[in-house]
């Protein structure tokens, strides 16, 4: 026995100096553009059947994958006699529906040809921003990866429309990315990174490495023919991702190898840092917010004890109510400015909040039937917004009832 252990210790100590890869989470971003071909609108077979062999051998790494695709809308304008620049919303939802079959179909075909077995997950805006519909979301997607299937998300474009859709599968994939605590996201386009103006202008510098994405936002505003973003949604994407604690990668959608390539250091791409603390999951889903339930208007003076997470808001801080919404929603919370300082999840619905703030002469229980101290937004739930957070405006007075109070 003592012979044994004298010949096995040198092993364990090489076995122990030995990297083993960490199995990683990564979500996979592809757009219009690289899937479809601007002019026939037709599929890209080269490139799915490169980016689908890269991934399944990621696969066999142990690394679980979902890949947020685009394409539907551009594959289905010729079953419907469209072209991009002619199409209104009325006939991308069409095309959406005829488009996602083919598209599916394609990735079924191509994924089984290297093994891997792939299933379809089509989300709205409303499924992300609810909180339980997001969470059956991610236990989906969870059951799916035990089974070594990957997920493959996209927005259901045949019924989503302007004011009801996330807007483009940048933003989308970030979601996805927090959702899953993913660990990278890699959104593929048709440019190697990010540049610091236009890449055509030929005094454009390439930016490889980036700690605070907000600095970056105003460079980026191009959009390609096919998709329904640019870089400004890819680098939205990142900074959303940012917050969630995770690293983004943008680089150019090449045929061979086009993640593990990137992952190996073979090519230039830009890498965008998780810098600071990670919030909780909750507060993430509650900063990276597509879609404004409704608003609450504050005066500054309290706008800046919630900053210093004092306090939450009672009904007696509100100055105007903005929107229709219910128990369980996210309200934004901006002061008399019209700054946004913080999100929140509320207690109770917009009527309620009404009635409560406009008799305050009365207790509570009179007022909305029910006994209760709740705030109209606790403290514990609400997030104060960064300066590298992405801001969202506040609604329009004439598209959303404004309550003043």
């Amino acid at each position: 026995m003592v012979q044994i252990t004298h010949i096995c210790c040198p092993l364990i100590r090489i076995l122990s100096e030995v990297t083993v890869p960490k199995k990683k989470k990564i979500v996979v971003k592809i757009g219009s553009s690289l899937l479809a071909n601007s002019d026939r609108l037709t599929l890209r077979y080269a490139f799915m059947n490169g980016l689908m062999s890269d991934l399944a051998q990621l696969q066999k790494e142990g690394h679980d994958i979902i890949l947020t695709s685009s394409g539907s809308v551009a594959l289905g304008l010729n079953m419907i006699g469209k072209r991009p620049e002619d199409a209104g919303i009325m006939d991308k939802q069409a095309a959406a529906a005829c488009g996602q079959p083919l598209l599916m179909n394609a990735y079924r075909q191509v994924a089984s040809e290297h093994g891997m077995g792939v299933a379809q997950m089509l989300v709205t805006a409303g499924d992300m921003e609810e909180r339980r519909r997001f969470l059956n979301i991610k236990n989906t997607m969870m059951r799916l990866l035990e089974s070594d299937i990957m997920p493959i998300v996209n927005e259901n474009d045949s019924i989503a429309t302007h004011d009801l859709r996330v807007g483009d599968n940048d933003r989308l994939s970030a979601k996805v990315a927090q959702m899953i605590e993913a660990d990278l996201l890699v959104i593929l386009t048709s440019v190697e990174g990010l540049y610091d103006r236009d890449p055509s202008d030929p005094d454009a510098k390439f930016i490889s490495e980036v700690e605070d994405v907000s600095q970056h936002l105003e460079s980026t505003t191009s959009i390609s023919a096919l998709g329904s973003g640019g870089m400004l949604t890819k680098m939205q994407a990142a900074s959303m991702a940012q917050h969630a604690g995770v690293e983004t990668i943008i680089a150019d959608g090449i045929i061979e190898r086009p993640i593990s390539s990137v992952l190996n250091n073979e090519r230039r791409y830009t890498r965008c840092l998780v810098t600071g603390e990670t919030a909780t999951p909750l507060k993430i889903w509650l900063s990276n917010r597509l879609q404004v339930s409704g608003t609450l208007v504050v005066p500054k003076d309290v706008a800046a004890a919630v900053i210093t997470g004092k306090c939450g808001i009672n009904r007696s801080n509100i100055i105007s109510i903005q929107g229709e919404f219910t128990k369980g929603d996210v309200l934004h919370v901006y002061d008399e400015d019209g700054t946004e300082v913080a999100r929140g999840l509320t207690n109770f619905s917009s009527e309620e909040t009404m009635l409560m703030a406009r008799h305050l002469d009365m207790p509570v229980e009179d007022v909305i039937g029910y006994k209760t101290k709740s705030d109209v937004i606790a403290a514990e739930n609400i997030l104060v917004l960064e300066e590298t957070h992405l801001p969202l405006d506040a609604p329009e007075d004439d598209q959303r009832v404004v309550v003043q109070i």
